[in-house]
C-alpha cells in the first residue's frame, strides 16, 4: 500500500518522511517522488511470534512516497500531483509556526487536487471528441458516446467545486473514471506539523473536516529526539518537559485511513502480517499471498489470533474446535489467521 505524502513547500513534508520511515531525503529525488518502507506496529505479531517461535517474522509494511513540494501559484501542480496517482492515500501535511494557516491550506490543497483531476478528464473529453468527429463502428461509437456523457457528468460536479469522495457517482461514472486514478477519489488525512512548543494543539482540529483523520506533530522535534540515544531522549524530554509522539499511532492512523487492515499467516518457518482491504475476500488475500494461492483456491482454514494467543496452541483451537473452513467469497476480518489450501 502506497501513502502519499503531499504538501507546500517547506511544510515539513520531507522531514515526516525521514521520522517515518528512517531514510533521509535524497537531493537527486527534488523533482521526483522518493519512497521507503515503514513497518506497521502490530502487538498480535509479537505475540503469534512467542507460540510459534518461527525463524523469521515479517510486519506488514507501508510504502511511505515522499513529493516534491506544491506551489501556492499552483504553477506545476498537475505534474507534481500525478506522482501520487498511484497511492492509496494522501496524507496532506500543513504547517502551523511561523505566520502559517493551515485552514487555508487544506481549501487550496483541495482547489489543486481538482484541478488536477479536471486536467486529465478534460484531456480525455477532448480526444473522444476528436475520435467521434471521424467514421467509427457503431457500437464503437455507442460506446464512446455513453464514456463521454459520463465524464461530462463527473466533470460537472468537479467544477462545482465537489470532491469525487464526496459525490455519489453511478457505477457508469465510475467506470468511465477508474483507469484515472483520481486524486479527488482517494481517502486522506491530513498531519499539521506544529511549533515545538504549541500548548494546544487540538485546536486545529476544526481546521480539518470531522471525517477526515487529523494528527497534530511538531515534526522538527520528533526527528531529533529519534536521532537521539534512549538516555539523551528520556534527559532532553524530562528537561524540556515535553512528551514525544508516537510514531505507532501515526502509522497505524495512515493504515486505517487507507482502508487497510491485517490478517496472518502462520508457520515454524515464518510468522507474516498482511495488509488487505477491508471488505475484501478470502481469494484476495491468497492472492497477496501468491497468485498461485488465487488460482488454484479450494478453501480457508481461518483461526480468530484473539484465540489462539488466548488458548496458546493450534492445538487447544482445534480441541475447542475453533477452526473454520471458508470459501473464497468470505470476507476476511483484521482478527484473521489464514492457511489457504489451494491446488497446483
Amino acid at each position: 500500500m502506497k501513502i502519499g505524502l503531499v504538501g507546500y513547500q517547506g511544510s515539513g513534508k520531507s522531514t515526516l518522511f525521514e521520522w517515518l520511515t528512517g531514510v533521509a531525503p535524497d537531493p537527486s529525488h527534488s523533482h521526483t517522488a522518493q519512497s521507503a518502507m515503514a513497518p506497521v506496529p502490530e502487538p498480535r505479531l509479537e505475540k503469534l511470534g512467542e507460540i510459534y517461535r518461527p525463524k523469521k517474522l515479517t510486519a506488514a509494511a507501508l510504502e511511505i512516497v515522499d513529493t516534491p513540494g506544491l506551489s501556492r501559484t499552483h504553477q506545476g501542480n498537475a505534474q507534481k500531483l500525478a506522482l501520487l496517482r498511484e497511492a492509496g492515500c494522501l496524507v496532506l501535511v500543513v504547517a502551523a509556526f511561523d505566520g502559517s494557516d493551515p485552514a487555508k491550506d487544506l481549501i487550496a490543497f483541495e482547489e489543486d487536487l481538482l484541478l488536477a483531476d479536471m486536467e486529465i478528464v478534460s484531456g480525455r473529453l477532448e480526444r473522444i471528441e476528436q475520435t467521434l468527429k471521424k467514421p467509427v463502428p457503431h457500437a464503437e461509437r455507442e460506446q464512446l458516446e455513453h464514456e463521454r456523457d459520463a465524464l461530462k457528468s463527473v466533470l460537472g460536479a468537479m467544477e462545482a467545486g465537489r470532491p469525487l469522495r464526496e459525490a455519489e457517482m453511478s457505477e457508469e461514472q465510475r467506470a468511465a473514471t477508474r483507469a484515472f486514478r483520481l486524486l479527488s477519489e482517494k481517502p486522506r488525512m491530513v498531519i499539521v506539523n506544529i511549533a515545538e512548543m504549541e500548548e494546544n494543539p487540538d485546536r486545529f482540529r476544526d481546521a480539518v473536516p470531522p471525517e477526515i483523520p487529523m494528527l497534530a506533530i511538531p515534526a522538527d522535534l520528533e526527528l531529533e529526539l529519534a536521532r537521539m540515544s534512549p538516555e539523551d531522549r528520556r534527559e532532553f524530554e524530562a528537561e524540556m518537559g515535553i512528551g514525544s509522539a508516537d510514531r505507532d499511532t501515526v502509522l497505524r492512523t495512515m493504515m486505517e485511513a487507507s482502508g487497510q487492515m491485517i490478517f496472518f499467516t502462520t508457520s515454524r518457518k515464518e510468522v507474516r502480517a498482511w495488509l488487505l482491504p477491508k471488505g475484501a475476500t478470502a481469494l484476495d488475500a491468497a492472492g497477496v499471498i501468491h497468485t498461485d494461492m488465487a488460482r488454484g483456491f479450494i478453501r480457508a482454514e481461518v483461526i480468530c489470533t484473539s484465540d489462539l494467543i488466548r488458548l496458546g496452541s493450534e492445538r487447544e483451537v482445534k480441541a475447542q474446535h475453533l477452526v473454520r473452513h471458508e470459501p473464497k467469497n468470505y470476507v476476511v476480518q483484521d482478527d484473521d489467521i489464514l492457511f489457504i489450501h489451494f491446488s497446483t
